[in-house]
């Protein structure tokens, strides 16, 4: 429950409008420390994230990109693999069906063992491709096609789209990796291969 039909707060904020007047406390600061944050969990007040990047409440989309950007700012995924919306007084459920952020612009600089490929996600997040924000790749079920991952922060991960997938293939270069060609690219002073695992 996240309150009483009285309309009395409690600590607890009310769906969507609740937390969204807590999360504005927290505008000042670039980056929210939700990993720090221990709050109270409160369930599940119908948050969720679409496959295509869409946040949904209670079944609609959310149409004020500014207030998905805020909530992107708390949200974390925990080691249960569930993701939340983290405020300093409330935990609450979010449905993530892929990745909660999708990579949808790429910038490159320098090129071979020097190369640095950086991505915006749909949320405004730049992040470079290296050991902090690593790139993996899954196997689609049914098609047998890969899918590129990269960390955003925390646990959190961007899928990138297919688009800039497409992109990162025409970049791909041969190496050897025990005894087997794999093709796979350089970025950030990091390797990473083009296949599921992520050969480096």
């Amino acid at each position: 429950m996240m309150g009483s039909d009285s309309g009395e707060r409690q600590g607890l904020s009310y769906g969507i409008a609740g937390l969204e007047a807590l999360l504005k406390e927290q505008a000042g600061q670039k980056q929210a420390p939700v990993e720090s944050w221990n709050p109270p969990y409160c369930g599940d007040i119908g948050m969720a994230i679409r496959a295509d990047g869409v946040w949904m409440y209670q079944g609609s989309p959310i149409g004020r990109m500014p207030l998905v950007k805020l909530f992107a700012r708390v949200l974390r995924r925990d080691a249960d693999g569930k993701h939340y919306l983290v405020t300093p007084a409330e935990k609450v459920d979010v449905a993530v069906a892929d990745a909660p952020f999708l990579a949808v612009e790429m910038s490159l600089e320098g090129d071979a063992e020097g190369r640095r490929i950086t991505f915006r996600t749909n949320v405004d997040d730049v992040v470079t491709i290296g050991p902090e924000h690593p790139l993996r790749f899954v196997e689609e079920p049914g098609s047998g096609g890969l899918k590129p991952y990269v960390l955003v922060r925390g646990r959190l991960e961007a899928l990138v789209t297919r688009a800039l997938y497409y992109d990162l293939v025409e970049m791909a270069e041969p190496r050897e990796i025990e005894g087997r060609e794999v093709l796979g690219l350089w970025s950030g002073g990091k390797w990473f291969g083009l296949e599921a695992g992520n050969a480096s």
